[in-house]
């Protein structure tokens, strides 16, 4: 898998050739993605730098899911290795592995309210109470949620539902989020609003980011570089045998 072109330039750093496994914030090592009976794509080698946002660019049912599902340690890797600032984590357990992830739909605990959905994740960790209030507290100030933090969340906005979303992925201190196209059912000013949330955010965290999308037009403003899943190697027949 190759690198598309840069995007737009941002002053963030890219990963250089060398030695960009070891100091990436994601790395993916001939990679393999797909399932027991079928194989999606192969040698995937792949970084990502901190506060960069690569963009997975492919229609529907092409494998950008599975790919971050992969890396998110949802779905075994079929070969090849996952590693997050340069620590193997192809094994690792999902919540072990520093890396965070959005759906396009908020998927927010009912039974939480807003703040106890920020903190869910560093309270599983085992932060004090104490620490996972005020870490939820600094990203709902961040993400203009000031005011929310004792509300049901189904009394939420999508807009608001999706701030609480990213919140929650990124109060652990992830080292990298996945975004599986988050915006993608929310009006066009909206969606360049919360755009623009992140890009901010993953700046202020130093987290790098892959961004699924099938809009080119959305990967091409909001991403530092593109990649299509087109141009993945995939073998002459998708069934492993």
């Amino acid at each position: 898998l190759d690198d598309g072109p840069a995007r737009r330039p941002t002053g963030r750093h890219a990963p250089t050739k060398d030695g960009a496994v070891t100091t990436s914030r994601l790395a993916t090592v001939d990679l393999s993605i797909g399932y027991r009976d079928r194989l999606v794509a192969r040698h995937i080698d792949l970084t990502v730098a901190p506060a960069e946002i690569v963009a997975v660019l492919g229609p529907s049912g092409s494998g950008k899911s599975t790919l971050l599902t992969t890396i998110a340690g949802v779905t075994p890797a079929l070969a090849g290795r996952v590693l997050v600032d340069g620590t193997d984590v192809t094994d690792t357990p999902i919540h072990r592995r520093g890396v965070g992830i959005i759906f396009q739909e908020p998927l927010l605990f009912p039974h939480l309210n807003v703040a106890e959905n920020v903190a869910y994740g560093l309270r599983r960790q085992g932060s004090t109470k104490r620490a996972a209030q005020e870490r939820a507290q600094e990203l709902l100030d961040w993400l203009g949620l000031s005011g929310q933090e004792g509300r049901p969340v189904d009394e939420l906005s999508g807009g608001q539902a999706q701030r609480v979303a990213l919140a929650r992925a990124l109060a652990p201190r992830p080292a990298v989020l996945l975004l599986d196209e988050p915006f993608s059912a929310l009006d066009s000013d909206l969606r360049e609003r919360l755009a623009a949330d992140v890009d901010e955010m993953l700046r202020r965290e130093q987290v790098g980011a892959i961004h699924v999308t099938h809009d080119a037009a959305e990967a091409a403003t909001m991403a530092d570089r593109t990649i299509r899943m087109d141009d993945m190697d995939l073998p002459s027949s998708s069934a492993l045998h």
